[in-house]
């Protein structure tokens, strides 16, 4: 049995603390004054979209948010199980739990899921459902949201297809069967914190953007030399992938973008002055300037040990940040053409344990959607009267993903290729969750 203390249990230390890719590596291009040339590789745009979104803001709550106290409340159940927290009523006639009390006067742009459920108790292995939309295997690694929209669609604007805030530090954020090139861009900072710079947007020191060129002309005449010897599809793809990092580097679209710094105290404040705010801030940011995935990731949820003072400092950060974000990006009129999603690995024990906490409970769960072609104030699902179980309506990992690709113009029905051409289904054994889709 894992052992667990005030902020976690061992398997949710380990899931934070996994080894990340190393999406930056060294090679030629180092020469150059560039520390991002091994990122990019050539992704081609696929297929003629029909998306009713174009970007999307995946939130992740590591750790495993309690249901029972956010988005399914059962304010009629006993005092152990129901909590101490108090409920919120929302702005369309529902309850939610007290410390969502800013997103229950958005809950009319919101589409609630309360009847998630899979069977994995495990934070590594719910993660894996969650991300991916499949269940784990010993006999392939399945690639995360992101990266699948990163191959489909490839970057926009000279901005990464898929970056992660602040950092992709979990093996179910990654590219799996797909070229580590699909990869996040990861920030690699806290957009909280004064003088934040993302990690790999500057020239190497003492390199100028002139003499950054004049290197440039050397690679290309280095290059345009092993071509006239071997003229291969590998060369092909490295010519785009150089190209895609000097955009990045030289992009002063990327660096507006990335430069949360700009924007007005009062929306800094609106977001809370919290790691969860402002990375939630830069979010919309890059959405707005052309990414197309972004996941925005956030712990402390694994809460064994008193949920009640967990939710109201964790989880009131998450609710002031997501409220103000869906506010937000309404007002700029980027709300239809952005999807937010607000997941975790699995729910909470809806009875309280002997130290005042919850532990995991994958049987039941909730997810939010909003945005994106998404009806608002909507609930589907349901579960019984203690919140241990669907009673109506139940909704896997699968049919999230299948709903996300939708939502962003991805054909569910297709096939990516894994190494030695195998065909794999992008969605196993999941449906879109018609009901919620406007």
């Amino acid at each position: 049995m894992e052992r667990c203390d005030s902020v976690g249990c061992q398997g949710y230390h380990r899931m934070l603390s996994s080894s990340r890719r190393d999406f930056l590596k060294v090679g030629f291009i180092s020469g150059l004054g560039l520390t991002l040339g091994d990122y990019f590789r050539l992704q081609d745009a696929q297929a003629e979209s029909t998306a009713k979104a174009e970007s999307c803001i995946f939130i992740y709550l590591a750790g495993g948010m309690s249901h029972v106290d956010t988005f399914d409340p059962k304010p009629y159940s006993p005092i152990e199980y129901r909590g101490e927290l108090g409920f919120a009523n929302t702005n369309t006639g529902d309850v939610f739990g007290a410390a969502m009390s800013r997103l229950a006067q958005q809950a009319d742009k919101l589409a609630v899921i309360r009847s998630m459920t899979h069977g994995e108790a495990a934070h590594e292995r719910g993660t894996h459902n969650m991300m991916t939309g499949f269940k784990p295997s010993p006999a392939i690694v399945y690639p995360s949201m992101g990266a699948v929209v990163s191959h489909e669609f490839g970057p926009r604007n000279d901005l990464p297809a898929y970056v992660a805030v602040p950092d992709a530090n979990t093996l179910f954020m990654g590219t799996g069967y797909l070229s580590s090139a699909y990869g996040a861009f990861a920030v690699g900072g806290e957009p909280v914190n004064q003088g934040f710079q993302v990690r790999d947007l500057n020239l190497a020191g003492g390199v100028s953007p002139e003499r950054m060129e004049g290197r440039k002309g050397l690679l290309n005449a280095v290059d345009s030399h092993f071509r006239s010897m071997e003229k291969t599809d590998v060369l092909e793809a490295m010519d785009s992938y150089y190209q895609r990092a000097y955009a990045l580097i030289s992009s002063q679209n990327a660096r507006e973008a990335f430069n949360v710094a700009a924007e007005p105290d009062a929306m800094k404040d609106a977001y809370g002055r919290t790691a969860m705010g402002q990375r939630l801030l830069l979010a919309r940011r890059l959405v707005e300037a052309g990414a197309r995935f972004v996941s925005v990731v956030d712990g402390g949820y694994d809460m064994h040990v008193n949920v009640k003072s967990g939710m109201q400092n964790t989880g009131a950060q998450m609710d002031q940040g997501v409220a103000a974000l869906i506010s937000d990006l309404a007002s700029r009129g980027l709300l239809e053409k952005t999807l937010v999603v607000l997941s975790t690995e699995f729910g909470r024990t809806v009875r309280i344990n002997k130290d005042a906490g919850r532990d995991h409970w994958p049987k039941a769960f909730s997810v939010v959607m909003a945005g994106g072609g998404l009806k608002g104030g909507t609930i589907h699902g349901a579960t019984d009267a203690y919140g241990s179980e669907p009673s109506k309506d139940p909704v896997g990992p699968a049919d999230i993903s299948a709903t996300v690709f939708n939502q962003l113009g991805i054909d569910i029905h297709k096939k990516l290729m894994s190494d030695g051409n195998r065909p794999i289904d992008l969605v196993r054994d999941g449906n879109v969750i018609a009901p919620i889709v406007a």
